[in-house]
C-alpha cells in the first residue's frame, strides 16, 4: 500500500519521526518498506502489509497508530480515541437486512444539497500521490475517507431511488439464480459490466423494486451511481462477512481497494467512525445538509479478554523481561489492561485491532515493539536422534548411487494442464490437474535439456526425479512416491542406448540397496514405486557420516544462447593433440567457452582430429555471422600451420 508521509504526520504531529527514520521504524518494528519516493516537501513509502494486520494497517491512520506504538508516543490526532459519535438519525432511510451473518452492520447517511464538481487540489494531489485518479469531489471523498481509517464507503444519487412512503428503503440480501447487477465501470475502461449472479453473493437492493444496486463489499453498481448533476446522496458504510467477500471478488475477478479491505475482516465499529469523517468532508467540500441517519447493528462482535504470562512471554522471546515490561509494551498498542496480578495481565485489545485474538498475539507484539534486534539467537542443544527417517536415508542412497553414474536430479512441477484429478482452485490454466506419474516430466525436462549437451561438454542427458503422484481411487486420493529415470543419449528423440543406460542405473540401486528392482525401461523413461521399494527395505539404524568433497567454485550461466561448431583436419601423425587444441583455443578466442575433441584416427602416416567448439556471449546472442567469422580465421591459421582441413 501507498503511504503519504505528510498525511502520517497529521496523526503524530510533532512526534512524526524523518522520512529516513520512518523508513527504519516500519522495516524493523513492522512491515517491508519496499522504498520510498521523495516528492517536494514530502514522501511515498511503499509499505507491504502483513495479511494479519490489513484489518487495520490498510489504511494512513493504522500506520500512523502503529508508528505511535514504536516509538511510544500518542498520537496528536486520532479520529478512532473517543467513543462512537453521536450522529443525528433520521426516518427518511430504512434498511433490512436478510442475512446478519454476512452483514452485521449497515449504515447510512443522507446529505441533500451537494454540489458535484472537481475536487479541490489537495485532495486530488493526495490521492494522486497514492496512485488513485481523481474523478469528482464525492467520490474522491468516499476513497479519501477509505484510505484515512480503512472502512469503505460508497455513495448514491438519492434522487434516482424511488422513495416508499417518504423513505428510501434498502435491503441486504442473498442473490437468487438468474439475479443480475451492472457495476460501475472499473478503472482504465468506460464500460459497465453486467453480472449475471447464482446463490453465493450478498447484495444490496433498491427495497421499492427489488432491483440490486451493488455488490455487497465488492463493487457499487450504476444504478442510482453519483454524476454531474447529482443533489442528494445517501452515502453507504457497512460491514460484510470476510470469507464471502473474498470468494465472490475472486470468482469475478473484481479485487479492488474496497473488497481487499472487507477481506481483511476490519473492525465492526469503523462504520460510525467513517460516517462521521465523510460527512464532515464531503459537506466542506461539496455543500449540503446532512439530514440524519440511520444504523442497523445487527450482530456485535467484541476484542476477547486474552492472559499474557510472563513466563509464557519469555519462553516463546527468549528473554527476560519483567511483567511491568510487558504492560508497558501492551499499552502502546492501544489495549486495555482489564486485571492484573503477579505473573500475568488480562488485556483487550483496541477494537480497530481484530487480529488480537490469543495470548500469542500480544507476544508478538511485545516482541517486536521491543525489537527482535534485541532478542539474542541461543543455538538449541541437539537433540538425540529417536528413529531414522527410512525415505530420507534412501533417497539419499539412491542420489548417491545415481549421481556417481552421472545423472543429475530434478524437481519439475506436481501439476500439468490435463490429468484425472482437477485442483479446486488452480494456480493456471494449464496447471489444473495433479501429477498421476513423473514421465511426462521427465520426457520434457530431456527435450529441454539435450539442447545444451554441447555447452556442458558431456555426451547426453541423463536425469532422475523422486517425487510424490497422486491418483484416483474409489476412496479419493492416493499418493505415493515414485522414483524416476530419464537418459537421452542422442538429438532426435529415443534410442535403444537410452534403455540400456536405464537398465545399468536400476542394476546399480539394486546392487546398492540390496533389494531387487524390477523397472521397465520405456522409450528411455523408467518409473519405480518407490514407496512400495521402502516398505520392503530394513529400518535403517544410523545414518552415513558425512564426508565433506573438494571446494567447487560457481559461475552463473549466461543467459544467451550457445552456437556449436565442428572441424575435423589432418595433422601430421608425430603432431600432439595439445599442441592442435591450443591453437585452436588461441584462435577462436573468448567467445569460444568449449573445445572438446570428439573423433581421432591415423592413417597414412597422418592423425585426423575432430573437435566440437562451443560459442557463447555473456552480453548479446551471436550471430551466424560473427560465428563464421571465427570459423574463417580458425580456418586461415591452420591452413598456415600446413594443416588440412577435411
Amino acid at each position: 500500500m501507498l503511504i503519504l508521509y505528510s498525511w502520517l504526520k497529521e496523526y503524530l504531529g510533532e512526534a512524526m519521526p524523518s522520512v529516513e527514520e520512518t523508513e527504519r521504524l516500519l522495516t524493523f518494528h513492522a512491515f517491508e518498506v519496499d522504498g520510498a519516493e521523495v516528492l517536494d516537501n514530502d514522501a511515498v513509502f511503499d509499505v507491504k502489509i502483513l495479511p494479519n494486520r490489513g484489518s487495520d494497517c490498510l489504511s494512513h491512520r493504522g500506520i500512523a497508530r502503529e508508528l505511535a506504538s514504536i516509538i511510544g508516543r500518542p498520537l496528536a490526532v486520532d479520529p478512532l480515541a473517543t467513543t462512537p459519535p453521536e450522529l443525528a438519525k433520521t426516518d427518511k432511510l430504512s434498511v433490512s437486512i436478510l442475512n446478519p451473518h454476512a452483514c452485521p452492520r449497515f449504515t447510512a447517511s443522507l446529505v441533500k444539497g451537494v454540489v458535484v464538481k472537481e475536487s479541490p487540489a489537495w485532495l486530488k494531489a493526495r490521492l494522486e500521490a497514492i496512485g488513485q485518479r481523481s474523478i469528482n469531489n464525492i467520490v474522491d471523498a468516499t476513497n479519501y475517507a477509505m484510505f484515512a481509517l480503512g472502512q469503505p464507503l460508497h455513495a448514491y444519487d438519492a434522487d434516482l431511488f424511488p422513495q416508499v412512503e417518504g423513505k428510501w428503503q434498502f435491503i441486504v440480501r442473498d442473490a437468487r439464480p438468474g439475479d443480475t447487477v451492472s457495476l460501475l465501470a472499473e478503472a482504465g475502461k468506460t464500460e459497465d459490466r453486467i453480472i449475471e449472479l447464482f446463490s453465493s453473493e450478498l447484495l444490496i437492493v433498491d427495497g421499492s423494486s427489488d432491483i440490486p444496486i451493488g455488490l455487497a463489499g465488492v463493487k457499487g453498481g450504476r444504478y442510482a451511481g453519483v454524476h454531474q448533476g447529482t443533489k442528494n446522496i445517501i452515502i453507504e458504510a457497512a460491514h460484510f462477512h470476510p470469507t464471502l467477500t473474498r470468494q465472490t471478488a475472486r470468482r469475478l475477478g473484481i479485487v479492488i481497494d474496497a473488497s481487499k479491505r472487507f477481506e481483511n475482516e476490519p473492525s465492526r465499529e469503523l462504520p460510525l467512525y467513517a460516517q462521521s469523517e465523510i460527512i464532515k468532508l464531503i459537506t466542506d467540500i461539496a455543500g449540503g445538509t446532512f439530514e440524519g441517519m440511520i444504523d442497523e447493528y445487527k450482530e456485535r462482535k467484541d476484542n476477547p479478554s486474552v492472559v499474557v504470562t510472563t513466563a509464557r512471554t519469555n519462553a516463546l522471546l527468549g528473554l527476560s523481561l519483567s511483567l511491568s515490561d510487558i504492560k508497558n509494551i501492551i499499552l502502546r498498542v492501544g489495549a486495555q489492561i482489564v486485571r492484573e496480578d503477579e505473573i500475568s495481565v488480562t488485556a483487550v485489545g483496541p477494537f480497530e485491532r481484530t487480529d488480537l485474538l490469543i495470548e500469542e498475539d500480544f507476544i508478538e507484539e511485545v516482541g517486536r515493539l521491543y525489537g527482535l534486534e534485541n532478542i539474542a539467537s541461543v543455538v538449541p542443544p541437539a537433540l538425540p536422534i529417536t528413529e531414522i527417517n527410512a525415505r530420507h536415508y534412501y533417497s539419499e542412497q539412491v542420489r548417491s548411487v545415481l549421481l556417481d553414474l552421472g545423472f543429475s536430479e530434478v524437481i519439475t512441477t506436481s501439476f500439468q494442464k490435463k490429468g484425472d484429478l482437477q485442483l479446486k482452485n488452480a494456480v493456471a490454466s494449464d496447471k489444473s490437474y495433479l501429477r498421476s506419474n513423473l514421465k511426462k516430466n521427465l520426457v520434457e525436462a530431456l527435450d529441454k535439456n539435450f539442447l545444451h549437451t554441447d555447452l556442458l561438454g558431456i555426451d547426453g542427458v541423463r536425469v532422475f526425479e523422486i517425487g510424490t503422484v497422486f491418483t484416483k481411487t474409489d476412496q479419493g486420493v492416493a499418493e505415493h512416491i515414485s522414483l524416476t529415470l530419464g537418459v537421452r543419449l542422442k538429438g532426435g528423440g529415443h534410442s535403444p542406448k537410452d534403455d540400456v543406460a536405464i537398465t545399468t542405473a536400476v542394476e546399480a540401486l539394486s546392487q546398492s540397496l540390496g533389494q531387487a528392482i524390477v523397472a521397465s525401461a520405456n522409450k528411455g523413461v523408467a518409473e519405480i514405486n518407490f514407496t512400495e521399494l521402502l516398505s520392503r527395505l530394513p529400518q535403517p539404524t544410523a545414518y552415513t557420516p558425512f564426508i565433506k568433497g573438494k571446494d567447487v567454485s560457481y559461475k552463473a550461466p549466461s543467459v544467451y544462447p550457445a552456437v556449436a561448431r565442428d572441424i575435423a583436419l589432418w595433422v601430421g601423425s608425430e603432431t600432439d593433440v595439445t599442441a592442435v587444441e591450443a591453437l585452436l583455443r588461441a584462435t577462436a578466442g573468448p567467445l569460444c567457452v568449449r573445445l572438446a575433441l570428439f573423433d581421432t584416427f591415423t592413417k597414412d602416416n597422418r592423425t585426423s582430429y575432430a573437435f566440437r567448439l562451443v560459442f557463447q556471449s555473456y552480453e548479446r546472442t551471436l550471430t551466424d555471422t560473427e560465428v563464421n567469422a571465427v570459423m574463417e580465421k580458425i580456418y586461415l591459421t591452420v591452413k598456415e600451420k600446413g594443416w588440412e582441413v577435411r
